[in-house]
This record gives structure tokens, C-alpha cells and sequence, in this order.
């Protein structure tokens, strides 16, 4: 059963889902994996958010570029944490979906990761579900202690 839902906004994202499924797999979490847009496809992209905890998902991880409303988006359908990545776009180096993101109203949280730190949306996941899941909290410390070699 998946714990960490993961969305894309565009096709054009893959190599940033890429990473998350890499270091989500280390870790043996098991993950869904979509690309829905906020702007193209809004009814399917909030039905993926709604849907999230009754199939069992604890955290959701959400990529996009440029105004990058998906994670907000994503955030205003759940009760689950939304994790929302920016990504660099052709304009503004991604501070324009860094700051679409970090920049949710009271109410509608979003923990937001740097521009193109799509591993570490998965390591934070992967702490949150940790919290709970002590075969997932015991191979992150392992993690941990590797970096620090």
C-alpha cells in the first residue's frame, strides 16, 4: 500500500520524479505516482488530493515549475501534508514557483523544499513517515549516519 503520493505537474518534471522515486525506493516506502496539472487537468488533480487518505497515503510530494499552484492546490483538498518542490522554469530561475509556493495563506501549509530539491521533498517524507513507521525511521538514521561519513 502506498504511503507517499507523488505529482507532477508535466511530463517535462519526470526527471525531478526520478529522484524521488530513487531515494523513496532506498527506503523501501511504497509510493503512487502521477502527473496531473492544477491548470490542465484541476478536476483530476483535486480528486488525487481528496482521495489521498482514504488510500492510505501519509504525505503528499508535489512538483511543478513556474507558478507552480499544484502543491497549494493539492494542500487545499487534504488534511495530509503536502510537500511542494519548485522547480526551475525558463523565466525566473524558479523563484517564481519557489515563491508560489512558500507564499500559502493561513491555512493552507505547504512544506516547500528548494528550487530543484526534489531528494530532499523524499527525505522529508520519508522523516514524516518515520515519525510512525520505526523500519522507515531506523534505515533514515541509517542514511544519516552514511552522510556523515
Amino acid at each position: 500500500m502506498p504511503l507517499v503520493r507523488v505529482i507532477l505537474g508535466s511530463k517535462s518534471d519526470i526527471i525531478h520524479g526520478e529522484k524521488i522515486k530513487e531515494f523513496l525506493e532506498l527506503m523501501e516506502i511504497e509510493y503512487d505516482f502521477y502527473i496531473s496539472s492544477a491548470h490542465r487537468k484541476p478536476i483530476q488533480t483535486a480528486k488525487l488530493a481528496k482521495d489521498a487518505e482514504k488510500d492510505g497515503i501519509k504525505v503528499i510530494i508535489a512538483a511543478a515549475g513556474m507558478a507552480a499552484h499544484l502543491p497549494g492546490v493539492l494542500a487545499s483538498h487534504t488534511v495530509l501534508p503536502v510537500i511542494g518542490v519548485p522547480l526551475k522554469g525558463p523565466n525566473l530561475s524558479g523563484e517564481d514557483a519557489l515563491l508560489s509556493i512558500v507564499q500559502m495563506p493561513t491555512g493552507v501549509p505547504v512544506a516547500t523544499v528548494a528550487i530543484d530539491g526534489a531528494k530532499n521533498s523524499a527525505l522529508l517524507a520519508a522523516q514524516i513517515i518515520g515519525l510512525s513507521n520505526s523500519k522507515v525511521a531506523t534505515k533514515f538514521k541509517q542514511y544519516k549516519a552514511d552522510l556523515a561519513k
